[in-house]
């Protein structure tokens, strides 16, 4: 009964917050006017800028926010017991992730939809602005170069949610267009979407397309990469109303629908218990984990500060700011949207993230399969699943967790576990799918902003001045996003780890005997070397080269967070609004964060085997934090109730 009275508190919590908080930041701090001209509608370019039903909307929000990071992160954080990481869900996306979100959003919404980091260049000065947009771009390759491989191995573990996750795309393109050219009703698209994305998933796994997903789910990592790129490349530059956003909307109708099945699963095992594996009897539905576990054992990291950045989506994201600003802002319809788009998302995506967390520490105690194959309930069955820190990291682990939980609620309702399975399969892998999709626009943003400002060479040719962009091809959407998904791929090609085989040895085909004589059946292809022996390479040991740098992932993105903040206030200064609701969760995200690499980067380099390029780019992500707040402190005392300069127009003028 704890377990349906934290998701009903949860539920009625998020409610509450969101008809007072979230009203009062509305209404009082940035009084928004529905008569107000907003970017979508000023700037219109049917491509970018697109007036936005706030439904349609609040989907591409809410399914490009979440990705797997509400559903990864406070999976692995219920290792430190099941109370920090609900009091940090609670507590951070109403306080601080909300507040985060909605803030960059109405800020960009007022600056013709400029990034967080164009805003920064006007807020506080122009240096501050390159240095945000770099650190927007270390970021978002991160982003980018890791979760193709999220994507491949969520299908490879789970190859039912392969043809559902693929049939959203025509159903998008279709929607999109017929949105677009029709004046019709959302409803009837909507369950047409719906009906035809359940048929897949409950049949996907039969017959004909039980092959598909079994021959897809063979595929190598870095094959996956490279379609999940080239399918991000095409949702970047294509209008935003013909696959991102169509796309995201069917995402979220059928990712909510999905939650809203976990919801009543989890009433009806509350209130009857869960389905037994092995007897008529019922399971009583109770928390299995400890309520604080300060030190699990294994090689886990302190709780504080490092709770903060491994729950990053589900209560404050830095990722958030950037799709804020970056595409939401720019197809709000009516800035009264933005506290449905902004805010609600935001409480949307933190009770995703109470779900996962009933379903790793309750749902998960109705019955799993522990290492040994054998069938355990109970504190069994949490103990198979986080019996250490080393037995619980890792992707597989974290996701397989949460699926495992939630499908026992859904098996509650007597739905079979296989299609319980499936639906929070497809949920994983549809979320990490909108995440790349939106990034990869967002990426494309950023490079064309980074390209305006450091493209400015004048030479003389022909006795006359010429000014010449050697960057102008990364002004073009099309230069900007090659370039965003080249180097993603470029990065995630590298392998992880050290191979058995290097790529020189691939190339020149001088293979170790052992390995040929241990893989007899690819001596043929493998040991003449050239292209078709580095093919293989990258199909065996290629896919995974994101890894390398994940592990700067949850700080700097924490970091993010705290440098939009940082952004706000100062927009809010400038105009004598007050900002004492906004400085302790500005100061909080600047700090945990730089207190989470500090702690790390030292453990990294007494390693065996140092890895250099994440120690590099922390410090240096480190060392443009300080800057950054070197520059705002000083400018702090300067400008307050001066109104900075009005922003040129943005990304529409370029091609």
């Amino acid at each position: 009964m704890t377990t349906l009275l934290i998701a009903i508190g949860a539920m009625v919590g998020y409610l509450i917050a969101y008809h007072t908080y979230g009203r009062w930041l509305a209404n009082k701090i940035f009084a928004l006017d529905p008569q107000a001209s907003v970017p979508s509608v000023e700037l219109c370019d049917d491509r970018d800028f697109v007036p936005t039903d706030k439904s349609v909307l609040f989907g591409h929000h809410f399914t490009s926010i979440a990705g797997t990071g509400p559903i990864v992160g406070p999976a692995i954080a219920v290792m430190w017991g099941w109370l920090p990481a609900l009091v940090w869900v609670l507590l951070g996306s109403i306080l601080v992730g909300a507040v985060h979100d909605f803030g960059a959003l109405v800020v960009s919404m007022r600056s013709k939809g400029q990034t967080v980091g164009d805003v920064a260049g006007r807020v506080i000065n122009k240096r501050v602005r390159l240095l945000f947009l770099l650190i927007l771009f270390m970021a978002l390759t991160i982003v980018l170069a890791i979760f193709g491989l999220v994507i491949a191995s969520v299908f490879k573990q789970y190859p039912a949610s392969i043809v559902p996750c693929v049939v959203q795309i025509p159903i998008a393109l279709a929607i999109g267009i017929w949105l677009h050219k029709n004046s019709v009703n959302l409803l009837i698209p909507s369950l047409l979407a719906l009906v035809t994305m359940y048929v897949t998933l409950i049949f996907g796994n039969a017959g004909f397309l039980a092959s598909i997903n079994e021959t897809m789910a063979s595929w190598s990592v870095i094959t996956w990469v490279f379609l999940l790129l080239a399918y991000s490349y095409a949702a970047s530059v294509l209008p935003v109303w013909s696959l991102l956003q169509p796309r995201d909307y069917i995402n979220s109708l059928q990712l909510i629908t999905a939650l809203g099945l976990v919801v009543v699963g989890l009433i009806v095992a509350g209130l009857i218990g869960g389905v037994s594996q092995q007897g008529a009897e019922r399971i009583p539905l109770e928390i299995s984990a400890p309520m604080v576990r300060m030190n699990p054992p294994g090689n886990a990291p302190s709780v504080i500060p490092f709770l903060f950045i491994t729950i990053a989506c589900g209560a404050c994201s830095g990722f958030h700011c950037l799709v804020s600003s970056g595409t939401s802002s720019k197809q709000i319809r009516c800035e009264t949207d933005a506290q449905f788009v902004g805010y609600g998302s935001m409480l949307t995506e933190g009770f995703l993230a109470t779900l996962v967390i009933l379903a790793c520490v309750a749902g998960i105690g109705l019955g799993t399969s522990n290492a040994s194959g054998e069938w355990v309930t109970g504190e069994a069955a949490y103990l198979a699943r986080y019996g250490s820190w080393d037995s619980a990291s890792g992707l597989g682990a974290k996701v397989a967790a949460f699926v495992d939980g939630s499908s026992n609620f859904l098996q509650a309702m007597s739905i079979p576990a296989s299609i319980s399975v499936a639906i929070m399969g497809v949920l994983v892998a549809s979320f990490a799918g909108t995440t790349l999709d939106t990034a990869c626009r967002l990426q494309r943003y950023v490079i064309q902003e980074l390209a305006s400002t450091l493209s400015t060479t004048n030479l003389l040719r022909s006795n006359s001045q010429v000014t010449l962009n050697p960057l102008s091809w990364l002004t073009n959407k099309h230069g900007a996003t090659i370039f965003a998904t080249s180097l993603a791929l470029l990065i995630a090609s590298l392998p992880a780890g050290t191979p058995e085989v290097g790529l020189g040895e691939a190339w020149s085909g001088n293979i170790s005997g052992e390995y040929l004589t241990n893989h007899p059946d690819l001596a043929d292809t493998i040991s003449g070397g050239g292209v078709q022996s580095v093919a293989w390479w990258l199909e065996e040991f290629g896919g995974k080269g994101g890894l390398l740098l994940w592990p700067l992932f949850g700080a700097t993105n924490q970091l993010l967070a705290g440098l939009a903040f940082l952004v706000i206030a100062f927009y809010l200064w400038r105009r004598n609004i007050p900002v004492w609701f906004i400085v302790i969760p500005m100061l909080f995200m600047l700090t945990i964060p730089a207190w989470a690499m500090l702690k790390d980067i030292p453990r990294w380099m007494k390693s065996e085997d140092p890895n250099w390029l994440v120690i590099t780019v922390g410090i240096l992500t480190l060392a443009l934090e300080a800057w950054m707040l070197v520059e705002a402190f000083m400018m702090w005392p300067k400008v307050k109730g001066l109104v900075e300069q009005s922003p040129n127009e943005p990304l529409k003028s370029q091609r």
